[in-house]
């Protein structure tokens, strides 16, 4: 019997969004701190969303080549369990704030080509999970949450030493494809459940969850 898949979903904004996405099956929360992006949340806001949230769902930050500064006031105010770095934080960096916070670190690393997938196994030595997404277009203000996918059969049946989750253009429609095709046990979207860029969707969500969900034990 195969393992039950996960979901994650991003760039939570407003408090109906979280019940409506755990009662969708979602056991990942994401909460975007990106300021350029139409899902950012202040951390006053993100706190008091985090607030609601139950035991047992995981509550992520994105947060993108953010430095010590925001991340020591962001995780004194909202009650994270996961960070997210969604920027171009090197090996070293994600050593450093997996050190400084105590809390586990997924890395995002984007792909287009082949050439893109040797990031993974760098970061797969010191994240605790990674995220493979559609490497954003040149000039792309968004590093993530483009609406793009890429090539799955680049990773069809790749593994690494950590848990990973797969991202990029998921929508209802195409996720169970997605996740037959790569063997993901994971899967995040963010646009793909929205009804206007940055505004959730409930009953979207829904459906990602109840496609995604269809092959694994819920």
């Amino acid at each position: 019997m195969p393992a039950a898949i996960n979901v994650k979903i991003c760039g939570l904004t407003e408090s109906a969004d979280v019940p409506a996405a755990i009662l969708a099956g979602a056991r990942y929360l994401g909460f975007n701190f990106f300021e350029k992006s139409p899902r950012y949340l202040a951390p006053a806001d993100a706190a008091f969303l985090a607030g609601a949230v139950p035991e047992g769902i995981c509550k992520v930050a994105l947060t993108v080549n953010a430095d010590n500064a925001f991340l020591d006031a962001l995780v004194g105010v909202v009650p994270l369990d996961m960070l997210q770095l969604h920027g171009a934080e090197s090996v070293e960096r994600v050593r450093e704030i997996k050190a400084r916070y105590g809390l586990p670190v997924m890395k995002v690393v984007g792909v287009a080509a082949s050439e893109d997938l040797a990031a993974l196994d760098e970061y797969g030595t010191v994240a605790d999970q990674l995220l493979v997404d559609a490497k954003p277009p040149k000039g792309a203000v968004l590093p993530g949450g483009n609406g793009l996918t890429f090539d799955w059969r680049l990773i069809a049946g790749r593994r690494w030493p950590v848990p990973w989750m797969l991202a990029g253009g998921l929508t209802p429609q195409n996720v169970a494809e997605a996740i037959a095709m790569t063997g993901a046990r994971q899967v995040d979207v963010a646009s793909g459940v929205e009804s206007a860029p940055g505004v959730k969707d409930a009953d979207l969500m829904a459906a990602f969850c109840a496609a995604a969900l269809s092959d694994g034990v819920v």
